[in-house]
């Protein structure tokens, strides 16, 4: 057992750097499912293994829940513990719907008496909390949005019309429709247009098991478009980001943009 072990820590010492970044994520219990006002379970996570609890939560604070008729639903029974967060949600209409952490701030770093200071907050915060003739003053914005998506019933696409705020993901099919050894084609828009040239990450779940990540990567065409063929069925995460100069804070220097999906594929 003792060399087991000892092996095991060798091995995880010797995986890339990617491979033990962490990774934030949604993970539905279903996301195909047919009942009268079935129910799930969402557990939320930032995690170095995928789909596993073994970081931090990922907070839901600035979760939002689009039903099939574009309204917005409460999660139920929200708790977050040392390792991960949880919720339910009641699928009470018929049709598709997403679920959406997103986040959006400032975060600054300058010199103050000759030590580095750190912070992080919204707009209204910044301007009473950071100088504004701070020595070495650096300001950044993020907007950052972790989803995933829940079909009850026939699948539907009102709730997954784009908001046109940061990166976003439109499935040139359905999002709930993906199955081994088939392909699938996604368009990944910048504040509602598509964007060329975003670097693409997919990780099947399971990493935990496997001495290797087995990522797909790969890059948007001038579309904005990408194509993906499932090599087996399981859970996947998708990730990309990117910076511009779109800012909405005149102190700002880059504003920084984030993606993750998390994505079903079912066996044929």
């Amino acid at each position: 057992m003792k060399h087991r072990l000892i092996l095991a820590a060798a091995l995880a010492a010797a995986l890339p750097f990617t491979a033990a970044a962490h990774k934030a994520w949604l993970q539905p219990s279903q996301t195909v499912i047919a009942g009268n006002a079935p129910w799930i379970t969402v557990d939320a996570a930032v995690s170095n293994d995928l789909f596993y609890f073994n970081h931090v939560p990922l907070r839901v604070d600035n979760l939002v829940i689009t039903a099939p008729d574009g309204s917005h639903v409460q999660p139920q029974n929200v708790a977050t513990g040392k390792y991960r967060s949880v919720f339910d949600v009641e699928l009470a209409q018929q049709g598709t719907y997403r679920l959406a952490n997103v986040n959006a701030g400032l975060s600054a770093s300058w010199q103050e008496q000759g030590k580095p200071r750190r912070w992080r907050g919204d707009a209204a915060a910044f301007a009473r909390e950071v100088p504004k003739d701070a020595p070495g003053l650096k300001v950044s914005e993020s907007l950052g949005r972790v989803e995933t998506f829940v079909t009850n019933g026939s699948p539907s696409d009102t709730a997954l019309r784009p908001t046109g705020k940061g990166i976003e993901l439109v499935a040139l099919g359905h999002p709930n429709d993906l199955f081994a050894g088939e392909q699938a084609r996604f368009r990944l828009l910048v504040d509602g247009k598509p964007q060329a040239g975003l670097e693409v990450e997919i990780v099947r779940g399971g990493t935990r098991y496997r001495n290797a990540q087995d990522e797909i990567k790969t890059t948007t065409d001038a579309q904005g478009e990408f194509a993906v063929t499932w090599p087996e069925a399981g859970m996947y995460w998708l990730e990309t980001g990117s910076e511009d100069q779109q800012l909405s804070l005149p102190q700002a220097d880059v504003r920084r943009l984030s993606y993750v999906a998390t994505l079903e594929v079912l066996p044929q």
